[in-house]
C-alpha cells in the first residue's frame, strides 16, 4: 500500500518570480539601456561596493591571480574541466551536418553553426560556484564559440582567485569581475566597454534569474533557473545512510531545495529519516539544509519500482538517483528528469562537479519538456536548400502555387508558377515572362 511517510510542508518554488524582484531587475535593465556604462557602475558601487577602472581583467591581472592559486588547487580544477571537456568533445563529435537527396536534383541539409558570442556567469560571493566555469565556458569553447566572456561578483572588494583561475584555465576569451543585473544587462545589451553576446548561460541567484528571464528573446539563455532538486529511487537493497548523506549533500544548496525519496521499503525510509535527524545537527551548512529537509523534504512509500518510476516522473525533478539492485533500469523506466545517477557508486555532487556531464539542468518541471545545458546549446542547426534539378522545380512550382491558393497567399503562388512556366509546359495565367536582359556592366 503506497503512502507518504514524510510530506513536504513549505510552498514549492513558483515558475513566476517575486514582484518586488521583478521591478527592481526591470529597472536596472532599463537604466543600463538607456546609460551604459555609466548604470553599470552606478549599481556595481550600490551593491557590492565595487568600482575599478575596468571590470575587465587584463592577461596580467588573470596571469597574477592565477599564479597566486595553490598548484594543487590548479591541478584539481584541471582534472574537473578535462572530464567535462572530454565529454563535451564526445558530444560534438555526435553531431553531424547532414544532406540528402529528396527527389531528383533536390538537395536539403542542415548546418551546425557554432553561436558567436556566449557569456558566462560564474555566481561568486561567499560560494564561488568554480564548477560553473567549467561547464558554462568549456561547454562553449568546445562548441566552437569564438568569443565567451565570463563574469563573476567580487568577493570583499577583490577579484574571487579561485573563480578566475577557473574561468581562465576553461578558456574564456573575457574575464570581467562583475555580477549581479548590472552583469547580464551590460553583457546582453552591451555597452561603450562591453560587446554584447548572443546567449546568457549559468546559474545566479533570484536577480540574476529573472534578469535572464526579462532579457530572453533579445538574446538566448540557457534554462529558466529554480532551486536544486534532488530525488532518489531506492529498493530494500538500498543502506539508508547513504540515502540520508546523498539528501543532504543536495539540501545544502538553499532552503528552498526540495529533497525526495521514493522507496519500495518502508523500513528503508524510516531508517533514512533517523539518519538525517542524527547527522543534521552537525552539518555545517544546517542553516540551510535543515529548513530545506523540513519544509521540502519528502519520503514516499510504494508497492513496487515500477510506481516508484511513474511517480518519479511525475515530480520530473532535476537530479534523480537511482539506488536500486538493477540501477540501469531507470533508463528505460524513466524520461523526466535533468540528469540520471545511476548507483550507490555514483552521487548528484559527482555530477555537480567533476564527472564530465553538464550541472546546468531544468528544475520546476522543466524536465518534462527539456533537458541541460550542453554543446548544442552553442549551436545552430541551419537549414539549407537547392533544386538543381529545373524539371522537378517545374513540378514542385505547380504544386507550391496550388497550395498557396488554398491558403490565399497568392505572391507566394506566384514564384511557384513562375517556376512551373520558366522550367516547363505550365501557362503563366497572370503575366509573360520577359525576355532576360544581360547587363554590360
Amino acid at each position: 500500500m503506497s503512502f507518504v511517510l514524510k510530506a513536504a510542508v513549505g510552498e514549492p518554488a513558483q515558475r513566476a518570480s517575486n514582484p518586488a524582484v521583478v521591478d527592481t531587475v526591470a529597472a536596472v535593465i532599463a537604466d543600463v539601456r538607456a546609460n551604459g556604462d555609466d548604470a553599470v557602475r552606478k549599481y556595481s558601487e550600490k551593491f557590492d561596493g565595487w568600482s575599478p577602472e575596468s571590470f575587465r581583467l587584463s592577461e596580467d591581472q588573470v596571469a597574477e591571480i592565477v599564479k597566486s592559486v595553490p598548484e594543487t588547487v590548479l591541478d584539481d580544477l584541471r582534472f574537473a574541466q578535462r572530464q567535462i571537456r572530454n565529454f563535451a568533445q564526445a558530444q560534438r563529435d555526435s553531431i553531424q551536418d547532414i544532406e540528402v537527396e529528396t527527389l531528383p536534383g533536390v538537395f536539403l541539409g542542415h548546418r551546425n553553426v557554432p553561436i558567436d558570442a556566449a557569456a558566462a556567469y560564474v555566481p561568486g560571493g561567499r560560494y564561488p560556484l568554480t564548477a560553473s566555469a567549467h561547464m558554462t565556458v568549456l561547454t562553449a569553447k568546445v562548441a566552437g564559440v569564438e568569443r565567451v566572456a565570463a563574469t563573476t561578483p567580487p568577493n570583499a572588494g577583490e577579484a574571487p582567485p579561485i573563480s578566475v583561475a577557473a574561468m581562465h584555465l576553461a578558456g574564456a576569451d573575457e574575464i570581467f569581475v562583475l555580477g549581479g543585473v548590472q552583469a547580464i544587462a551590460a553583457l546582453a545589451l552591451g555597452t561603450d566597454t562591453i560587446d554584447p553576446v548572443s546567449i546568457l548561460t549559468g546559474p545566479g541567484n533570484a536577480f540574476v534569474a529573472e534578469a535572464k528571464r526579462q532579457l530572453f528573446g533579445e538574446v538566448g539563455i540557457d534554462l529558466f533557473a529554480g532551486p536544486t532538486e534532488t530525488l532518489i529511487v531506492a529498493d530494500d537493497h538500498a543502506d539508508p545512510f547513504t540515502i540520508a548523506v546523498d539528501l543532504l549533500s543536495q539540501a545544502e544548496h538553499g532552503p528552498d531545495s526540495p529533497c525526495v525519496l521514493i522507496t519500495t521499503s518502508e523500513a528503508v525510509g524510516r531508517a533514512t529519516l533517523d539518519h538525517i535527524e542524527a547527522l543534521l545537527p552537525g552539518l555545517v551548512t544546517n542553516a540551510i539544509a535543515g529548513p530545506a529537509w523540513r519544509d521540502h523534504g519528502q519520503v514516499h512509500i510504494v508497492d513496487t519500482l515500477a510506481e516508484a518510476y511513474t511517480l518519479a516522473d511525475k515530480f520530473a525533478s532535476e537530479h534523480v538517483q537511482i539506488l536500486t539492485e538493477d540501477p540501469r533500469q531507470a533508463l528505460t523506466s524513466m524520461r523526466n528528469y535533468g540528469a540520471l545517477f545511476l548507483g550507490e557508486g555514483t552521487c548528484v555532487p559527482y555530477g555537480d562537479k567533476l564527472i564530465g556531464t553538464n550541472h546546468v539542468l531544468p528544475t520546476l518541471g522543466a524536465a518534462n519538456y527539456t533537458g541541460g545545458l550542453w554543446v548544442g546549446k552553442f549551436l545552430k542547426t541551419l537549414t539549407y536548400q537547392e533544386v538543381r534539378n529545373l524539371d522537378t522545380s517545374a513540378q514542385l512550382g505547380e504544386i507550391c502555387g496550388r497550395v498557396s491558393r488554398l491558403e490565399k497567399f497568392e505572391g507566394h503562388a506566384r514564384s511557384g508558377d513562375l517556376r512551373a512556366a520558366k522550367f516547363g509546359n505550365a501557362p503563366l495565367a497572370w503575366g509573360d515572362i520577359p525576355t532576360r536582359v544581360t547587363s554590360d556592366r
